[in-house]
């Protein structure tokens, strides 16, 4: 049993019991704990990197084709990334820093490339070299493979660092906030996303929560959390976000129906006509219409499925 990453406790309690419903990468079954001391969740035991590594497919991100279902998905997240597009220029104008947007885990980098757009200079950064040179290639933004602790980027030299769905993913998420902190200029901004495991989502469905994404979520952050372990780190956090439009209704439609969703469809090879996968993500559109009225309603109780913060170098 490993220890508590945020208070150190080696007691906990476990929850449920779980594989990857999503990807199917495994059968191999996983259990989430809670810290007994501070309420932190996490998967234990943790695999070690090496087998980590499997459970993430090769085309684990969003990259479109020609078709027209593709270009339908594309369309459907440009208009939900204006969402975080918005949020991170409002975080950026309140600064007096100057410099780049460093996306941390930026993925195709369609969201950089929308940034981009709005005249904001930008970097990317991704593990995976596919994915930055996709960034390159679809999105003309320059992108680096690697990770943050390490990546040849100068100190103090970035006037925002964003990192949606990056921090549950990492064995030491504190690492990544202490070389964000180093990255950022005095009077930057980071911009932190998780799924929030205090959510209504989360409290009714369990181990079936899109959210919990078991095994690639190592950690199930609560706001309260991800708050602490920011503040831990050096920073001052000045806003809170518990609704996304791009995540919180998707993530219930994925929820409960995980063969619908489209990236999924995509990791696992689902052989389907062109036919076929469009009418399979219409339907998955109207799910996530459905989802919009409950997804509201958490989040205007600060239960919402994710939460978003800003925060600045103290």
């Amino acid at each position: 049993m490993s220890a508590c990453l945020m208070c150190g406790c080696g007691q906990s309690t476990a929850l449920f019991h779980g594989s990857d419903r999503l990807y199917h990468t495994t059968t191999k079954q996983f259990s989430v704990v809670r810290c007994d001391e501070c309420g932190l969740m996490r998967l234990d035991p943790t695999p070690p990197a090496e087998e980590l590594k499997r459970y993430y497919p090769d085309n684990y991100w969003f990259a479109p084709d020609q078709s027209a279902a593709s270009r339908l998905e594309e369309a459907y997240r440009r208009l939900v990334l204006r969402d975080h597009v918005q949020f991170v220029g409002q975080a950026l104008a309140s600064s007096t820093a100057r410099g780049p947007l460093l996306d941390v885990g930026c993925g195709g980098g369609l969201f950089l490339g929308m940034m981009r757009e709005r005249g904001v200079r930008v970097v990317g950064l991704d593990f995976s070299r596919e994915a930055a040179g996709i960034a390159w290639r679809r999105q003309q933004v320059p992108a680096l493979a690697g990770d943050l602790e390490r990546a040849p980027l100068r100190a103090g030299s970035f006037a925002g660092l964003t990192m949606f769905h990056v921090m549950e993913h990492l064995y030491d998420p504190r690492a990544y906030l202490r070389a964000a902190r180093e990255l950022l200029a005095p009077d930057g901004r980071l911009v932190v996303q998780v799924p929030n495991a205090d959510s209504w989502q989360a409290h009714l469905l369990g181990r079936a929560w899109n959210g919990a994404d078991i095994p690639r979520h190592l950690t199930d952050f609560r706001g309260r959390d991800l708050e602490k372990m920011v503040e831990s780190a050096g920073f001052e956090v000045l806003r809170r976000k518990y609704f996304s439009l791009r995540d919180n209704p998707a993530g219930l439609a994925s929820s409960l129906a995980p063969s619908l969703d489209p990236m999924a469809r995509r990791v696992r090879r689902v052989e389907e006509s062109g036919g076929a996968r469009l009418a399979k993500d219409l339907t998955y559109f109207a799910l996530v219409v459905a989802s919009l009225p409950f997804t509201v309603a958490e989040a205007a109780c600060g239960a919402g499925s994710t939460v978003m913060l800003e925060a600045r170098p103290r």
